[in-house]
């Protein structure tokens, strides 16, 4: 007869426990995402929060509440203003722009038909592929206006605008509380040191990525948007907002600005050359200067893991694994690179005196 093996029931047990909690993460995807994103938001206003707190006069019976009340009304205030100022305006071009730009990108088709020299020359099959692959180009760059107001949309989505802000209020409120209770898990001595250091690291981590990316979301949008008024590209607000909002997602959010702005220049403006001239010369201002000087020690992370974490977080999640991909990265790596140094640290500690 077999006998039990308590060690292979603990290791089935522990297995059991941990496809469980991953059926339950993945059944409260929706969920989670919004208490990620407010957690995300928390930690862009607590820097706010805590100037505002610093700033205040001290008591000995006074809370951050005021503080955090003061910093969301700055919040708010912000943001009511930038709807106001170029949200609007978006959202009237992407609907301008989506009930006309079929119709410019079939005469742009047909305009490059007639104009290819040596079209008719080719044999049938030739001419096949190339008509398939400009049917191809129209009907993706038909789609773009309406994914940009899909897109604009989403933002301006009521249990974004409303339950993120409340959730993150609560994650202020009692951020404390939460991390001494986390803390009082572990037993004292090294343990809970560890686990100390690796809380303060992990919070350092995501108040810098996400200073970083409201920074370089704000740099793309002001420069889009000199650069469009400038040149008179149509639809220039809209464009300028998609390259801002597309800059949170890493590598494939700019990609698909460059291509969606080059795409609508091409049939609103002859301006072509200019706008992927500016595209490339900002590209390379932004990766090479910009985003160095922001995105401080601590959050970069190897070109190649960004690559791997956006692919594999869009095949797990879409556009939300894309965007959690790089933070969620970031956080195992400051991770690993704590407990590393906690375990060097053990090993390289003198012994105790002997008994």
């Amino acid at each position: 007869m077999f006998g039990f093996d308590k060690t292979a029931a603990r290791w089935l047990w522990t297995a059991l426990w941990f496809v469980v909690a991953a059926w339950l993460i993945y059944a409260l995807r929706f969920t989670l995402f919004i208490f990620v994103l407010a957690l995300l938001l928390a930690h862009l206003l607590s820097p706010l929060v805590d100037l505002i707190d610093r700033l205040l006069p001290a008591s000995r019976t006074r809370t951050r509440t005021p503080a955090l009340a003061i910093a969301y009304v700055v919040f708010l205030g912000l943001v009511v203003l930038l709807c106001i100022q170029f949200g609007t305006v978006a959202v009237r071009q992407a609907k301008s722009l989506a009930d006309k730009f079929p119709s410019m990108i079939q005469g742009a088709v047909a305009n490059w038909e007639n104009a290819s020299t040596g079209f008719e020359t080719l044999d049938s099959l030739k001419q096949e592929a190339l008509q398939g692959a400009l049917n191809k180009i129209g009907a993706i760059a038909s789609a773009l206006p309406s994914a940009s107001l899909e897109i604009v949309s989403v933002a301006s989505n009521a249990i974004f605008v409303v339950i993120i802000p409340i959730l993150s209020f609560f994650f202020l409120k009692d951020a404390r509380a939460m991390r001494q209770h986390i803390i009082e898990l572990a037993n004292e001595g090294r343990h809970r040191a560890i686990l100390e250091d690796v809380l303060d690291a992990m919070h350092l981590v995501l108040a810098r990525y996400m200073r970083a990316l409201v920074v370089l979301g704000a740099a793309a949008f002001t420069a889009y948007g000199i650069f469009f008024a400038i040149l008179g590209v149509p639809y220039g607000v809209l464009l300028a907002a998609l390259g801002g909002m597309l800059e949170f997602i890493p590598m494939l959010g700019p990609l698909v600005a460059g291509v969606t702005i080059t795409l609508v220049a091409g049939v609103t403006t002859g301006h072509v050359v200019s706008v992927i001239v500016f595209l490339l010369a900002y590209r390379v201002l932004q990766d090479y200067i910009i985003s160095p000087h922001v995105m401080e020690q601590g959050v970069e992370l190897h070109p190649l893991m960004v690559l791997f974490g956006v692919f594999a977080g869009a095949e797990i999640a879409g556009v939300a694994g894309t965007f959690l991909s790089v933070p969620i990265l970031a956080l195992a790596r400051v991770v690993y690179l704590r407990l590393y140094k906690a375990k060097l640290a053990a090993r390289i500690a003198p012994p105790g005196p002997a008994v």
